[in-house]
């Protein structure tokens, strides 16, 4: 039997990270996150401020970002008997609202994805409380809680949910539920600023954007970079784990994600001008390259790999100019539909040229993709060096510039 080549076995992506290293709060301000630089091209790691970024990014690059906001999904309710539920709701509310029967009542209904727990004890047909005006009745019990309900509520389902939901922080960052000011500054902080309210449906925040400012912002404006944003629901998926022994055969759970035309314009723009595109996140680099494969299979095909390993530099340089023809000669259109493009080393990004990121779990997806974009061997070293330099990780954790 072959063996796979060793970026291809997960346990190569395992590394020692001390609990105290895992950020359970945010800097005092946005901004005052740490930054680790890592230049590829000169091989080199630079340590500053968030605040700093500027002097770091491509005078003329395209920032996209993803604008989704986090929604206070988890509910706490009754089974029918009486006792206590919780449920994450796994369906973006907005699709939900878009999809929703109205009855004469005046209760809208649809179905959904979501979490319950103990859901051992529900069965199908078991109708549990919320409030008066929100209810889930259990459809079907899956693997792991996970069971598709018949959501039925009265009035406007996000509002009724900002009233009655907690936001699902990861389970790394552990809140007591009667500690107020702690969720007060979630709220805010879990957020970026520039999260949409009417893209309210991710469970889990876009964290490369925490670090932003509203000044920080305007200065990338004024100094010459372009933003733009697209939309992916970040669900639960994102926390889940790969148990694969080759990451190969990991598949990713398909999330919801939309690219406005005028996102597709300044992506269009960009990549005809040959102008360095950045991805604010993992969310907004897998939206980025699932959109180019659907809108450009032919082009992307050009460039397909599986092999992590470049024989040399001119076989290197030979794969980095075929991606740019690629890129150069991509269409860029409106997108609306589920992605679970899976990125890991073996394929190539043909979109992103820099990502802006937070510092991810072992053995995860979000370490997978960037170690597509900078190398597995590359990418621990950095982490190696985050953690000597005393560097915070995760969800509130410090930053990471890739160009």
């Amino acid at each position: 039997m072959e063996v796979p080549h060793p970026d291809f076995l997960l346990c190569n992506y395992r590394f020692d990270l001390p609990a105290e290293r895992i950020a359970q709060a945010p800097a005092a301000r946005r901004s005052d996150a740490r930054l680790m630089v890592l230049d590829r091209r000169r091989g080199a790691l630079l340590e500053g401020r968030f605040s700093d970024l500027a002097e770091h990014l491509p005078e003329n690059c395209l920032l996209v970002a993803n604008n989704s906001r986090v929604v206070p999904a988890r509910l706490f309710g009754r089974r029918p008997g009486g006792g206590a539920l919780e449920m994450l709701l796994l369906t973006p509310p907005p699709l939900l609202v878009a999809c929703a029967a109205a009855s004469l009542s005046g209760v809208y209904s649809a179905e959904a994805e979501a979490l319950m727990r103990p859901a051992a004890k529900l069965r199908p047909g078991d109708v549990c409380a919320f409030a008066a005006e929100l209810e889930a009745e259990l459809l079907e019990r899956g693997p792991a809680g996970r069971c598709r309900v018949r959501l039925r509520w009265r009035g406007v389902l996000s509002e009724l949910l900002e009233r009655l939901g907690c936001l699902p922080l990861p389970p790394y960052i552990r809140r007591p539920r009667s500690d107020a000011a702690l969720r007060r500054m979630d709220e805010e902080r879990y957020q970026t600023v520039y999260a949409r309210r009417d893209k309210a449906g991710s469970v889990a925040a876009p964290t490369a954007g925490l670090h932003f400012t509203v000044e920080m912002r305007e200065k990338l404006r004024a100094s010459g970079r372009e933003w733009a944003e697209l939309t992916l629901y970040v669900g639960y998926g994102t926390f889940s784990p790969v148990r694969c022994r080759d990451i190969r055969e990991h598949v990713m759970h398909p999330e919801h994600a939309e690219v406005s035309a005028g996102t597709a314009t300044a992506l269009q723009t960009a990549v005809a001008a040959g102008r360095p595109i950045i991805a604010v996140g993992t969310t907004s680099a897998r939206v980025l390259e699932a959109v180019f494969a659907a809108q450009n299979p032919a082009t992307a095909g050009l460039t397909a790999d599986n092999a992590p390993v470049r024989r040399n530099q001119a076989a290197y340089r030979g794969e980095r100019d075929d991606r740019l023809r690629a890129k150069r000669q991509a269409v860029f259109r409106p997108f609306a539909g589920d992605v679970n493009i899976f990125l890991h080393p073996g394929k190539h990004l043909h979109v992103v040229d820099g990502l802006i990121t937070n510092f991810h779990l072992p053995e995860s997806t979000l370490l997978l993709l960037v170690s597509a974009l900078a190398g597995r061997e590359r990418i621990l070293a950095a982490y190696r060096e985050a953690l000597a330099r005393g560097f915070s990780f995760f969800s509130y954790g410090d930053a990471m510039l890739i160009l």
